[in-house]
């Protein structure tokens, strides 16, 4: 695989971060992680992952700035050749209930989570290889449907029914587009705001009686981009077999 280039947006911690050492450890990628505002994590993966012998370098970039974002394609394209792997991993959560929803909230994780996800998925759907995958980020909250989730979940099922029509349009691209949906993960973006008790709540809600872990979710993502290539237009929950 030391041939594959990867980009990872939201690639600076959480899931994004260990998805992007996955693909630049595990897989052997030259990897290039885009982040929005915080340089110090996004520094400190560079260097983490660098000292594990992988090739990554970074960007800050706004995911929904079409033009920044092609500027990005096209300098890791100009230094590595190409691009095989595209990870659209970048969102914001905000919660609360439907009725008392704040409408800036809602339309900035609309920008992010949304038109942030398109504008990666429409130059992927230009650039990326044969052979290459496509990977959006969903919620496992599409399915569940927990109450005060209804704006983040309206988002990510936004980005599912993307993720289809895209794997339908690349036909005869042999390129994979598919969606993963996490379920509760242990990040700063699921733990903000949450006491002990309601953490404990939602992880005993699955059969593993936990959280999970990026670690989980970027095994899964590893698989998709490098052995189960027959996997196209689906949205795999993983959550520890929640209902």
């Amino acid at each position: 695989m030391t041939s594959k280039v990867a980009i990872v947006t939201g690639g600076s911690k959480g899931i994004g971060k260990a998805i992007a050492r996955s693909l630049a450890i595990d897989a052997g990628m030259k990897v290039a992680i885009i982040y929005s505002f915080n340089q110090v994590e996004a520094d400190k993966t560079a260097s983490e992952i660098t000292n594990e012998g992988g090739v990554i370098s970074s960007y800050r970039v706004d995911v929904a700035d079409e033009t920044a974002m092609s500027e990005v394609f096209d300098e890791v394209i100009a230094e590595h050749g190409g691009v095989d792997v595209v990870i659209n991993s970048a969102g914001i959560m905000r919660l609360g209930s439907i009725a008392t929803f704040n409408l800036d909230d809602f339309d900035a994780m609309m920008r992010t989570n949304v038109r942030g996800t398109f504008v990666s998925s429409q130059l992927a759907a230009r650039h990326v290889r044969s052979g290459g995958s496509i990977i959006n980020f969903s919620t496992s909250v599409v399915k569940t449907a927990f109450p005060n989730y209804g704006a983040y979940t309206a988002t990510k099922g936004a980005v599912e029914g993307l993720t289809l029509i895209l794997a339908r349009e690349l036909r005869g691209k042999d390129v994979n587009v598919n969606t993963v949906a996490p379920g509760p993960t242990a990040t700063d973006l699921f733990l903000d705001g949450k006491d002990d008790e309601t953490i404990q709540k939602i992880a005993s809600a699955n059969p593993k009686e936990r959280l999970g872990t990026p670690e989980d979710i970027a095994a899964v993502v590893l698989n998709l981009v490098t052995v189960s290539t027959w996997v196209n237009g689906q949205t795999i929950y993983v959550n520890g077999g929640m209902a």
